[in-house]
């Protein structure tokens, strides 16, 4: 495990020992980190927060509980999963809201799935199994398994295999151009082919 030096890292936090965590990085009480994490500069996981194995979480990153990150799940440079449906500082009567006035909703990723830098994932959302949202966006509704998202608000633009690379339709299967496995449309979405 490689911890820096200027990382923050609660001791309730459960991190493997495979994970790197780095500069100016903070891991809030709770956190649960699967192996072979990395967790970039300045990066937040709040309390709570789950992140499956072999997950990249970028620079800057804004990972809100009780959010629900896959295995191998990218979250790229200043993305932000947000937590309150409903955001306002204070109550109508005008008191300072405090963490009793409200319930945190999270933005649940499958495995695979991959955000892109400075998108914005609203709560709550789920961004399905290999899907990708590209960077920029902002996600207000639920994101299909092999998605291709983008745009503000963000709607599918095409469909991605496992290797991120979009893919092409021929005939009535869609295939990836990189490692050629197949995929099948029905009115569910995008699985997997098997022949």
């Amino acid at each position: 495990m490689h911890i820096a030096q200027s990382a923050q890292v609660a001791e309730s936090a459960s991190i493997a020992d495979s994970c790197k965590i780095w500069d100016l990085a903070q891991v809030r009480e709770l956190a649960d980190l699967g192996s072979n994490c990395i967790i970039g500069r300045g990066a937040y996981i709040g309390s709570g927060v789950t992140v499956g194995a072999n997950s990249k979480i970028q620079n800057d990153a804004l990972i809100y509980e009780p959010a629900i990150l896959g295995h191998g799940v990218f979250i790229g440079p200043a993305v932000v999963l947000t937590n309150d449906t409903y955001p306002r500082a204070i109550n109508p009567d005008g008191s300072q809201k405090s963490a009793t006035d409200w319930t945190p909703t999270g933005v649940t990723i499958g495995d695979g799935a991959a955000i892109g830098a400075r998108a914005v994932c609203v709560a709550p959302v789920r961004i399905g199994r290999w899907a990708t949202v590209a960077a920029g966006s902002v996600v207000t509704k639920d994101v299909s398994d092999f998605a291709l998202v983008a745009g503000v608000p963000a709607r599918r633009i095409g469909w991605v295999g496992k290797a991120g690379h979009p893919l092409t339709q021929v005939d009535d299967v869609w295939v990836c151009p990189q490692t050629g496995e197949k995929y099948q449309e029905s009115e569910n979405g995008l699985t997997e082919a098997y022949e």
